[in-house]
């Protein structure tokens, strides 16, 4: 494995234009590095919902819709996984959570490298730490990458 980390970002069964590539990797690798953390890859699969109710079934026996489902194939404190995301989920969560689609989706991604940083959101007490730590590192996207929040 090389010394330089990766992030692909792809779409497995939809239409979906993905933007500030460049600004999202670069505070992916700062996020992951302020968790003590390092990178080796990340692939970020945008789906459907049904795309991603499949692999909810087939892998962890659920048979709910969800927003993400992360593939922890890490090493120690190098993260290597495959983050599958529901583009229409959030989108609807976004609706429901009164934000907008963009920030949802940077929490969202964000979420995802924090279960493989080892955080988790079973109990009460785990939920609001990873909240806090998603609103952390949102406001450090939006203050030092200049990535805009979206508008409703």
């Amino acid at each position: 494995m090389s010394n330089t980390s990766e992030i692909f970002f792809h779409k497995e069964d939809i239409s979906f234009r993905f933007l500030h590539k460049e600004q999202i990797i670069q505070w992916i690798k700062e996020v992951a590095k302020k968790e003590k953390k390092s990178i080796g890859y990340i692939n970020y699969i945008f789906c459907s919902d049904n795309y991603l109710l499949e692999l909810n079934k087939d892998y962890l026996n659920h048979k709910t819709l969800t927003d993400i489902i992360t593939f922890d194939n890490s090493d120690g404190t190098l993260i290597e996984s495959d983050i599958f995301i529901s583009i229409e989920r959030i989108r609807d969560n976004a609706t429901r959570f009164e934000t907008t689609f963009q920030l949802e989706l940077y929490r969202v991604l964000i979420h995802g490298v924090l279960h493989l940083c080892g955080y988790k959101d079973k109990k009460e007490e785990e939920k609001n730490l990873m909240r806090e730590k998603e609103n952390k590192y949102v406001t450090l996207l939006n203050t030092k990458y200049n990535v805009p929040r979206g508008t409703k």
